[in-house]
């Protein structure tokens, strides 16, 4: 096999056993790196090390990747305003949220007659909250539903991160001030005044 050090310089073609012993007297593993080459490639490590290197790697590509996450509200033809100002609530919370928002109109019986009716509500709901959301996906319909997703804009969140900046600016403060508090030095009592200390004096005698 073809032997690597673990610097990374070629130490030429060796025999599995000297490969072995060359490491082992290292204190290190003998790993293939490369069995499908001829001859196959070895590298001198240590594995253990090699191994939790790739695993926090790969703790961080998984912690950059943006996940994105799909919420869904189901919302009726003939909905009452109080419920579709809650259902646009959620949905508004949702954006602010980052994620991407799956609006169902349900159909039932005779509903289904007038899909324009759910093409209007959903057309109406996309237009209140398009400072947050805009339409990624046109209203469909499918079966019984119809459905349209919304994703978040650049403005989406940003609310919710200022009040977060001003929260965490404002516990700084007051740890600032306690830690200040906490440093200066206490104050002497101030001294009694010559008339009152006469007088206790007095009443002492």
């Amino acid at each position: 096999m073809r032997l690597i050090d673990e610097n990374g310089e070629q130490l030429g073609v060796k025999q599995t056993d000297e490969a072995r012993e060359y490491a082992y007297a290292r204190g290190l593993d003998l790993v293939e790196v490369a069995a499908q080459a001829d001859p196959p490639v070895a590298r001198v490590m240590d594995y253990g090390k090699y191994r939790y290197e790739q695993e926090q790697k790969a703790k961080a590509a998984r912690k950059n990747q943006t996940q994105i996450h799909v919420k869904e509200i189901k919302l009726r033809p003939k909905i009452g305003q109080h419920d579709y100002e809650t259902k646009k609530g959620h949905v508004l919370r949702f954006l602010n949220q980052r994620a991407k928002v799956k609006v169902t109109i349900m159909f039932r019986g005779r509903e289904r007659e007038h899909p324009d009716r759910g093409r209007d509500l959903l057309a109406r709901l996309a237009d209140e909250v398009r400072e947050l959301g805009s339409i990624e996906s046109q209203p469909l319909l499918e079966g019984r539903n119809m459905t349209m997703v919304l994703a978040p804009t650049k403005n989406a969140g940003l609310k919710r991160d200022a009040e977060a900046e001003d929260k965490l600016r404002s516990e700084e403060e007051v740890q600032g001030d306690r830690e200040r508090q906490a440093a200066a030095p206490a104050r002497e009592p101030e001294p009694q005044p010559r008339a009152q200390a006469r007088e206790a004096k007095a009443r002492v005698q």
